[in-house]
């Protein structure tokens, strides 16, 4: 089983956010000082770590600064700080993810489960209750699916991997289309515009792809 350690002194925040990931079927570890850190992760080898900046003991960038000097599990920090300055101390301390204060627990999972998946941990291929079948190009939800092309499923992979990044139509036809040097502009926007058609017909009503007007298109799930 997945295990994920959750360093959170807010109690309320990190009895929810346990919840949620015991709720995707990972194990949940929850302390609420920085003071013995270090020896859980040794003892308990998390495959990810949530840690606040802001900790009793020890602070949150003192204890990655040691994590990363035997471990390269993947950590998302949470923070109340939104300065640059306080985003570049944490990633030099090696941290590979920012959550800023307040944040929904339900988009800090999108992020959990888009590093498991990046790092081959992740149970299956599912972000919120959507999921995508490698192996015959579907696309699932609640009991239905539907038939994705081989673009359309390449680029909703793409997509889904970071949710919330905007990706512009170039990023797109380099990450996702590589290997398909006749892809166009018009073309991304149809295979957008077919991926939206076939999630309503699973009877999901929100926009799961957002589009930002002279940016390029994210993923912002199911809301």
């Amino acid at each position: 089983m997945i295990k994920i350690l959750v360093v959170e002194d807010e109690r309320e925040i990190a009895a929810q956010v346990a919840k949620y990931i015991t709720r995707e079927g990972y194990k949940a570890i929850v302390m609420n000082t920085g003071e013995h850190v270090i020896d859980t992760v040794k003892q308990e080898l998390p495959d990810l770590i949530v840690l606040d900046v802001m900790l009793p003991v020890k602070d949150g960038v003192s204890c990655c600064k040691e994590i990363r000097e035997f471990s390269d599990t993947p950590i998302i920090m949470l923070t109340a700080r939104k300065t640059e300055k306080d985003r570049i101390n944490g990633l030099q301390a090696g941290v590979d993810d920012y959550v800023c204060k307040p944040f929904s627990a339900k988009e800090l999972m999108l992020r959990i489960k888009a590093i498991l998946k990046r790092t081959g941990l992740s149970i299956d291929e599912q972000i919120d209750d959507l999921q995508l079948d490698k192996n015959g190009f579907l696309l699932r939800y609640n009991g239905k699916e539907v038939k994705l092309t081989n673009l359309e499923f390449s680029l909703l992979n793409l997509l889904i991997q970071q949710p919330g990044r905007i990706y512009s139509r170039e990023q797109i036809m380099g990450l996702a289309y590589k290997n398909n040097r006749d892809i166009s502009d018009r073309a991304i926007d149809s295979h957008i515009k077919n991926i939206r058609k076939k999630v309503r017909s699973m009877d999901i009503e929100q926009n799961i792809i957002e589009t930002t007007y002279g940016a390029g298109f994210r993923y912002i799930g199911l809301g």
